[in-house]
């Protein structure tokens, strides 16, 4: 009976520092998620200092998760983990394509593969809105530059045909994509007619100013 008490012991023991690791990987995880939100937000406010800084904080805590759960993968790899990160990735490059910068290589945030391609994909949403921002101003090159990119985005992602497994849930994710970039061009067609008839008005109002009376 003595080794089945140490048997007991060791899978407290052992139960209980899982149990704590897995407690501190979730608040690291809520706060890359928030910081990542942050950095987003900013950058559609025009902050980019201030995106920067968050995203300098963002890959800082990354570095922390990854160092603490070094010992245990299972966690690491957990959907919550993973999901956060994913996160940190899609500000990453959301802030990276709205200002029309190079794109981080997954190596240099340090991620995987996998969650960097699912975090490119949630980036589309982000290209949309600001598309939006700017076609309520009327129809303008940036917005058509910004919906080339999620044209390429999307036309990478389609290639990505490999099992759930290896993408993480990719298909889906890439499912999204077409429906939000298809919209996009429909939004960015009628603002492109709405601006050539203004200007169509407008010629006509110079050529004929009588008219207008």
């Amino acid at each position: 009976m003595q080794e089945f008490h140490e048997i007991v012991e060791n899978t407290r023991k052992i139960f209980d520092e899982r149990t704590q690791v897995r407690d501190q990987a979730l608040v690291q995880a809520r706060q890359l998620t928030r910081l990542s939100a942050h950095a987003i937000r900013a950058i559609h406010r025009g902050e980019s200092l201030e995106a920067t800084d968050l995203l300098l904080d963002a890959h800082a805590l990354v570095l922390n998760m990854q160092r603490d759960l070094a010992a245990y993968p299972d966690l690491y790899f957990a959907g919550y983990t993973q999901d956060a990160i994913k996160e940190f990735a899609e500000a990453e490059l959301t802030c990276a394509l709205i200002e029309n910068r190079r794109l981080p290589r997954p190596e240099e945030l340090g991620i995987e593969y996998a969650t960097y391609v699912r975090g490119l994909a949630e980036s589309i949403g982000e290209l949309r809105r600001r598309c939006l921002d700017i076609l309520r101003q009327g129809y303008s090159e940036e917005a058509e530059r910004l919906l080339t990119t999620m044209d390429e985005i999307y036309n990478f992602l389609v290639t990505l045909d490999y099992p759930d497994a290896i993408t993480d849930g990719l298909r889906r994710q890439t499912d999204l994509v077409r429906g939000i970039v298809e919209r996009t061009r429909a939004d960015l067609t009628l603002s492109l007619r709405e601006q050539h008839l203004q200007d169509a008005l407008q010629k006509f109002s110079e050529k004929f100013p009588g008219m207008k009376e």
